[in-house]
């Protein structure tokens, strides 16, 4: 994920992202990222944001090859051998 940093930022600004970020219960970076979305039109709202998510996983399931998975008592066996 990229970073941004703003410099000379008006304090009436500040000040607004601050007070919204605390009633919404989030970090003051949250908020602009959010306020940012907002401002561009590139909102989504959670529910679709949730669901675009599952239906990834269905999409993109993991595979595991449980015969080549080692046993488990056997690392901790190892580990405590060490």
């Amino acid at each position: 994920m990229s970073s941004l940093q703003v410099r000379e930022l008006p304090t009436n600004i500040y000040n607004k992202l601050q007070s919204e970020a605390k009633k919404k219960h989030r970090s003051l970076a949250q908020q602009a990222v959010v306020t940012i979305q907002k401002g561009l039109g590139i909102t989504e709202e959670p529910k679709q944001r949730r669901q675009r998510l599952i239906q990834s996983f269905y999409e993109n399931p993991i595979a595991f090859n449980t015969k080549n998975l080692p046993d488990p008592a056997k690392l901790i066996r190892e580990d405590r051998n060490r």
